[in-house]
């Protein structure tokens, strides 16, 4: 069976799901690092707690930084595939922040 060629392939609700799955993605990313900060504020103030959270906050950043552009992409008529580059800072991101949070906590 075949289908439509793929220059007519309509997207439908494609892109804005994808869009709020990133900013679902962003919100839980916001509250990890707001509950690290949090964490971190509230401990003894040393040296690696400061630098801690101070990587939590940059790494949060430039999560949003890789978000925003994602969603705005997103927005066009017909968005083009995430990039290599693209998602592999989301992923580190998301992995570094992680990180951090537990070292922040333990």
């Amino acid at each position: 069976m075949t289908g439509p060629p793929a220059q007519g392939r309509d997207a439908g609700l494609q892109p804005e799901r994808t869009r709020l799955a990133w900013r679902r993605t962003t919100l839980a990313c916001s509250v990890a690092a707001v509950l690290a900060l949090r964490q971190a504020l509230r401990g003894s103030g040393s040296p690696t707690e400061v630098v801690g959270t101070a990587l939590i906050a940059l790494i949060w950043l430039a999560f949003l930084g890789v978000a925003h552009r994602r969603m705005r992409a997103l927005a066009a008529g017909r968005p083009p595939g995430l990039a290599p580059r693209a998602a592999l800072a989301a992923v580190a991101c998301t992995v570094a922040l992680a990180v951090f949070a537990m070292a922040v906590i333990v």
